[in-house]
Formats: structure tokens, C-alpha cells, sequence
């Protein structure tokens, strides 16, 4: 783990949303702080509030129906209580964003030169002519082939890989401080997802940046993580270094995670399921938020009251009445 400087410093976040059955509690409770060079993952289900809670740290949840609550402090302000004009000179210039689907998070009627110098121009009052040759060296950075020609062309003209390299390419436009790549790999190869991956991680040591990468992935995970949060219902379950997560597993949720992925050379092991489905934000469960799906449901605080993230171990962190044992833990 990076012993930087705490770059990012999230408390107490939470995401609501207003809707005709009532608010939505997509994100509950969560805390962190992010050190200067660090890669803190942050993982879980589709629907745990992985990538709204990193939207919420520059306000980009619409408000209303959206309400963001909580603190995220960087550099001694708290983005949280901003006037937007003093937050739009923080999005994109001190944290950027690699948004998920590029295919529909770049604007399609725009070429890819005018949507990576826009920032260019906006944060650094670069000229025009100078914008573009930033861009032009920012795509040859992200390994993006006769980078001239791509400028003035479409995102509907390139492929997969390039729309998601000329997405990294915007986010890293003004060297931010922090970025946050939003399943950064989905939906690509394996091969491609190895050289985005690589991409990122080059960059991020050439650079000295903070990245919050997001992913439903643990094989990713595996590679990349200095720190892993471990999200289900809006809530942290767990929290760890990566490798102390993959070798002393404590949440039983996270467990399951790790006992679906397939093992390289155990090609009979029988892959395990976590029955059931993630829990509705109108209509959350009393007590732990995992705990209708949770096998070891037995204590009966579980159905009742909310387990506090506790300390386990330096630097780990579960949210749990039960104690894992030793030989169910990786």
C-alpha cells in the first residue's frame, strides 16, 4: 500500500434517491481516505453502489431526484459544499473520470480531437492549436496508432479498445490528482483489457495520481490493488489491503465472490453461487443488509441490528457478527 499523503478523504457518504416507492438508499455510510499513488478498487454485485458512489464525489448525481449527503475533502475543501463554478474547475482538472461504455459515454456527434482539447482549453487555457497538439500527444501516449488522423475522426469509427483508450486519454487530459476509472475493462477482450489495465498502471507511476478503479472483476482486482473496498446494499462489508483480502478473507460475502471466480489449472473445481438476489434500496432488510443471502445467518443480532465495521486486523475492516473460519478464509 502507498504511504502518500491522503489525497481524497470520503466520510460518512451517502446517496439518496427520491422515487414513486419511496427514497432509494443507494449508498450507506461509506468512509474512506485515498493516498497519493495508491489504487484503491472498490468492488461488488451490479447494484451495490460502486459506481454511484464515486459519481457523488463530484456531485454528478442530478439533484433532485438524487441527494448526496457526507463529506470528501480534498485538499482541505469539502466538494460536497462547493458553488458549482468552483466545482467544474475540479472535475476533469484534480479528478478525472473514465466512465463506463464509451460508446455511449463519448458524444457521437463530436470528433474525438475537439472532445479530449475541450478540458485542454477549459482547465489550462490552452489555445486551439495548442489543445490539439496536447491531444495528439495524449493519444500517442494511450498507444492509440497515427494519432493525428484519429483526432478528426468519429467515436463510431474506432474500436472498442480505441473508444476506451481515447476515454483514458480524456481522463488523464490535465493530469489529475485522483482518477476514477469506472469499469475501465468491461466489455473488452481479455488481451485488451491486460493492455488497458498496463496502460493505466504506467501512467499512474509516470503521473504520482490516485486511482479509484471500480469493477465487479476480482481477477483484475488481483493485479492492480494496493486496497479493496468490498461493497453489497450501499454499505462496505469489508475493507483491506488486496493482498490480505485474497489470503484472510473475513466477510462471508466476500468469500462468495472469491468462490465464484474459476481457478487456472482446477478445471473440475465446481464454481459456487451466492443464491438469491441484491437487496431493493426502497426496501432494504433490517439488521446486516447481506443477511437474507448469507449462510452463516445464525446469530440473531444478524436479522436485527447493523454490524459496525470493526477492526480484525491492521488495516482490515469487516462489517460481521461471525467469524469466518480459518480454513474458509483464502
Amino acid at each position: 500500500m502507498s504511504t502518500g499523503d491522503v489525497v481524497l478523504s470520503v466520510r460518512d457518504l451517502r446517496v439518496t434517491f427520491g422515487t414513486a416507492r419511496g427514497p432509494a438508499r443507494v449508498v450507506e455510510g461509506v468512509s474512506y481516505d485515498l493516498h497519493a499513488g495508491e489504487t484503491l478498487a472498490i468492488v461488488g454485485e451490479s447494484g451495490s453502489g460502486k459506481s454511484v458512489s464515486t459519481l457523488a464525489l463530484t456531485r454528478l448525481i442530478p439533484e433532485p431526484p438524487g441527494r448526496v449527503e457526507g463529506e470528501v475533502v480534498l485538499a482541505g475543501q469539502d466538494l460536497l459544499t462547493l458553488p458549482p463554478g468552483a466545482l467544474r474547475k475540479v472535475r476533469g482538472r484534480r479528478i478525472g473520470m473514465i466512465f463506463q461504455d464509451p460508446m455511449t459515454s463519448l458524444n457521437p456527434v463530436l470528433t474525438v480531437g475537439r472532445q479530449v482539447t475541450e478540458g485542454l482549453e477549459h482547465h489550462l487555457g490552452l489555445s486551439e492549436k495548442d489543445a490539439r497538439r496536447r491531444a495528439r500527444e495524449l493519444l500517442d501516449l494511450v498507444g492509440i496508432p497515427d494519432p493525428e488522423r484519429r483526432l478528426g475522426e468519429y467515436p463510431h469509427q474506432l474500436s472498442g479498445g480505441m473508444r476506451q483508450r481515447v476515454m483514458i486519454a480524456i481522463g488523464l487530459a490535465c493530469e489529475p490528482e485522483v482518477l476514477v476509472a469506472d469499469e475501465a475493462t468491461t466489455a473488452l477482450d481479455v488481451t485488451i483489457q491486460a493492455q488497458i489495465v498496463e496502460l493505466v498502471q504506467r501512467l499512474q507511476a509516470e503521473l504520482g495520481m490516485a486511482v479509484i478503479w471500480i469493477t465487479h472483476d476480482l481477477g483484475v482486482v488481483a493485479g492492480i490493488a494496493d486496497r479493496v473496498l468490498v461493497m453489497y446494499g450501499g454499505r462496505v462489508l469489508e475493507e483491506a489491503a488486496a493482498d490480505d483480502l485474497y489470503a484472510d478473507t473475513r466477510h462471508p460475502y466476500t468469500a462468495g465472490l472469491l468462490a465464484s471466480l474459476p481457478v487456472v489449472g482446477e478445471a473440475g473445481r465446481r464454481l459456487v453461487s451466492i443464491t438469491g438476489l441484491p437487496p431493493d434500496p426502497v426496501d432494504l432488510p433490517p439488521g446486516c443488509v447481506f443477511h437474507p443471502r448469507c449462510p452463516h445467518r445464525d446469530d440473531p443480532r444478524c436479522a436485527t441490528e447493523l454490524p459496525p465495521l470493526r477492526e480484525v486486523a491492521p488495516g482490515h475492516r469487516v462489517a460481521c457478527f461471525y467469524e469466518l473460519p480459518a480454513e474458509a478464509r483464502r
